[in-house]
């Protein structure tokens, strides 16, 4: 039991936190987390399913056909800031400046090096902004690039007195160069979910997780935003906003387990990572909603098989979905004869990729309708994956449970014991990788929504060690959106062209040719 005095009870309710809830966080600190148990590797025609050119043009085609039967969201995370984009450019500020340093930054040829970004300096989306905040503090680019004054340029860009841009979240960079502007990150996702996810009469919902600290921004733009493109496209946007709630956030403990205590004597919490954003998603009512990335976005003329395949997975995911709900109301009314539920079994094993166990064949008929019933009635996601390029994050795995029970999940490096040599040999023979390209369905058979914090692992959550006020402390996320929030849904992996993923993790990949206007 934790001592907790008045004040912490008055600072917990204030934040919505119950007091098992952080009494569970510090078991955990306690504890630890187990590393997932990997199984093998998801591989084509073994949990990843691989569709011929002919197949996605019939799902497209499906899709058309069911299409305005749903409501449909695009749901983008969209409150990280945009600090780590720019580590390169820091460093730079940090080093001290003399003329060796700008002679190795003139002959750098590293794609993500300083040298390569003040070289194509004009082929960036904000150039003409940056060019205009140079000239309100008094200077010129033009001449601070032809004086070689390169920390000036960069402060500039990432400084509040010039664009500011290492403060603002992703989202609400200029991302991509137009005949009639540029366009922020978020704004290509709004025209995205126009073209895959508007209605019959061209209505587009979208919604955005947000930082506090980043709300007027977002409600700054996006009027003149939604209007232009409102027009352009002859469409209509319902854009929605959301924060991390405070009672997502985690308790910090301690070297010791004990809770972290500010300067001020009162509890440190501190945000629960982007597995809190189960929480929002939870929020949303739409039938059908697609996931993705703030930085996985391309320029219009690079659109057209990202359309493609958004369009069929969520085919897919309406083929998958009906005949769950057809099988799903067979083992709700019972009395199903063996050889129905034979087919059920081998549905939910073909095409849900749902692992049956040995010992189904040994239970009664009334067990395997149970057993049945469980496994096919909970949230389906359609994932896509893309094969491995050499991408940093998570990928699709079997995993066995405590229990032995193999299922479909998305792995992060962080889950994974490497020290363990079979597990690091499973990894080596990865062959794809999590876009975060998903199509998710959260409504159940008979109409009701599912309560998506009910699929959560609560055993996939991450410990790191930070410091505050000059003290250590462990902080701890949450399982993450797409990892341990989602490890109880049904989970079909589909593979996708590595042209639908053009993510931006440094601002030198706005460089890449997937991300600048065709000449």
């Amino acid at each position: 039991m934790i001592d907790l005095n008045t004040e912490d009870i008055r600072q917990l309710k204030s934040k919505g936190i119950e007091r098992e809830q952080i009494e569970t966080q510090v078991r955990h600190f306690e504890k630890g987390f187990p590393f997932i148990n990997l199984s093998e590797a998801a591989t084509s025609g073994n949990g990843i399913l691989v569709m011929s050119s002919k197949e996605v043009d019939a799902l497209v085609a499906f899709f058309e056909s069911k299409k305005f039967d749903f409501s449909f969201l695009k749901f983008v995370p969209a409150s990280g800031a945009a600090s780590r984009m720019f580590k390169h450019l820091f460093e730079y500020l940090q080093m001290e400046q003399n003329v060796e340093l700008i002679h190795h930054t003139d002959s750098e040829s590293g794609f993500n090096s300083v040298g390569n970004f003040i070289r194509n300096l004009e082929n960036f989306a904000f150039y003409n902004e940056l060019e205009s905040a140079a000239e309100k503090s008094g200077d010129s680019l033009s001449d601070l690039i032809q004086n070689k004054n390169y920390s000036r340029i960069i402060q500039l860009l990432l400084n509040d007195e010039g664009l500011g841009y290492a403060s603002l979240p992703k989202a609400l960079l200029l991302f991509h160069s137009y005949s009639d502007g540029s366009r922020f990150a978020l704004e290509e996702h709004l025209i995205e979910a126009f073209h895959y996810a508007s209605d019959e009469k061209g209505l587009a919902k979208v919604h955005f997780t947000i930082s506090p600290e980043h709300r007027k921004r977002f409600e700054a733009v996006l009027p003149e935003i939604t209007s232009r493109h409102a027009v352009n496209l002859r469409a209509s946007f319902d854009i929605s906003l959301s924060e991390q709630k405070p009672s997502t956030d985690t308790i910090a403990v301690d070297m010791l387990n004990k809770p972290f205590r500010n300067n001020d004597g009162s509890l440190l919490f501190r945000p629960g990572g982007h597995g809190a954003l189960i929480e929002n998603l939870n929020d949303l009512t739409e039938d059908i909603i697609f996931i993705k990335n703030i930085d996985n976005i391309v320029p219009d003329q690079l659109r057209s098989e990202t359309y493609r395949y958004k369009k069929a997975l969520a085919g897919l995911l309406i083929e998958l979905q009906e005949q769950v709900f057809d099988y799903l109301d067979l083992l709700d009314a019972g009395n199903l004869e063996s050889e129905e539920i034979r087919e059920i079994r081998d549905f939910a094993n073909t095409r849900l990729m749902i692992d049956i166990p040995a010992y189904f064949e040994g239970m009664s008929d009334i067990e395997k309708i149970d057993f049945l019933f469980t496994k096919l009635n909970r949230p389906i996601r359609v994932c896509g994956m893309v094969r491995n390029e050499g991408e940093p994050g998570g990928g699709p795995f079997w995993v066995l449970s405590p229990e032995g029970e193999r299922s479909l999940q998305v792995v992060e490096s962080s889950q994974i014991d490497f020290n363990k040599p079979e597990q690091a040999l499973i990894v080596n023979g990865a062959t794809h990788f999590n876009p975060v390209d998903l199509v998710c369905g959260v409504y159940d058979f008979q109409g009701n929504k599912f309560d998506l914090r009910e699929f959560v692992d609560q055993e996939t959550g991450f410990i790191s060690v930070k410091s505050k006020d000059g003290r250590d402390l462990k902080a701890l996320e949450l399982p993450g959106l797409w990892n341990g929030a989602m490890s109880d849904w049904i989970t079909v992996f589909v593979e996708t062209p590595i042209i639908t993923f053009n993510p931006v993790k440094t601002v030198n990949d706005l460089l890449r040719k997937q991300h600048q206007p065709i000449d």
